[in-house]
């Protein structure tokens, strides 16, 4: 369960020492077992009573952002942990544990120069964030991209028989291709099978007797090849509509085949690597 603080503002009396104290003491003697930290900040370049106050108005729109932002991207991590079996490594910030960032905060100066007006630190750290965003944007698009395409593949290669890729359930020698003969695929729904085989040589002139043959099922269709000449295959298309039948347009290639396999090793290795780049970002940029 992650730990939950209380950001406490006081107001300085004598010094910040003392009043450190005697919050230590006063919290110790109702509650000894609450840890407490201190909150170092530097004095910073507030500028003029109202420009302090239009900075107090802009800073819940700022905090609001960066929390929202922070929050993406700890989903992000999230999902693709999750995508890949594995387990979220615990988040950072500047390279240590949230909690002991927390605990032991140190102004960046470096980074966020106190001689700086408030102003300017605050719409920085706004530019930054946006800019992270943005970056977070292009890359998880790239990556759902790259999913998409594989989606639509494996969509093809798993769905029903009337949509799915046949080329890794056809062998060559299921076709007849000649200067006059020609195999046609058709679909034909599981509790139609005994009409198709009583009909198919009946839905046009020159079918081949006998050349149906069944090469796969599934849990809604038949495949079933048919030879015929290759002049009446348009009409023996229409007929088998009308019955309910659908003649798949099919043309058996060896390099075709081999190229859709080759593109979808591409794609499996895009996929990783996409995942890998996107998530070591997400954890660089959560910790800025």
């Amino acid at each position: 369960m992650a730990s939950r603080y209380w950001v406490v503002s006081l107001p300085v009396q004598s010094s910040a020492s003392s009043l450190w104290s005697r919050l230590q003491d006063s919290i110790s003697k109702n509650s000894f077992d609450t840890p407490l930290y201190r909150f170092n900040t530097p004095d910073l370049r507030v500028g003029t009573l109202d420009s302090l106050l239009a900075l107090c108005d802009d800073l819940l729109k700022s905090n609001n952002f960066v929390e929202g932002v922070s929050n993406k991207i700890k989903r992000q991590i999230e999902d693709l942990e999750r995508i890949s079996g594995g387990e979220s490594t615990a988040l950072t910030v500047d390279g240590v544990p949230v909690d002991s960032y927390l605990t032991r905060f140190a102004w960046d100066e470096a980074k966020y120069p106190t001689m700086s007006p408030l102003r300017e630190i605050v719409d920085s750290i706004h530019v930054q964030v946006a800019k992270i965003e943005d970056d977070l944007k292009v890359r998880v698009a790239e990556y759902n991209n790259v999913r998409s395409q594989l989606n639509a593949i494996n969509r093809k290669q798993s769905g029903s028989l009337a949509v799915r890729d046949l080329s890794n359930l056809v062998k060559p020698e299921d076709l007849v291709i000649s200067e006059h003969l020609l195999t046609l695929l058709a679909v034909v729904p599981k509790y139609s099978q005994k009409d198709w085989l009583s009909s198919y040589e009946t839905l046009t002139t020159y079918v081949v007797p006998r050349s149906s043959k069944k090469l796969h099922e599934d849990n809604e269709y038949a495949l079933y090849t048919v030879t015929l000449f290759g002049r009446v295959a348009d009409n023996f298309r229409t007929n088998a509509r009308e019955k309910g039948f659908q003649v798949r347009d099919f043309e058996y290639s060896p390099e075709a085949q081999e190229g859709r396999k080759q593109d979808l090793e591409r794609l499996l290795q895009d996929q990783e690597t996409l995942r890998a780049s996107l998530l070591q970002w997400c954890y660089t940029c959560y910790g800025e």
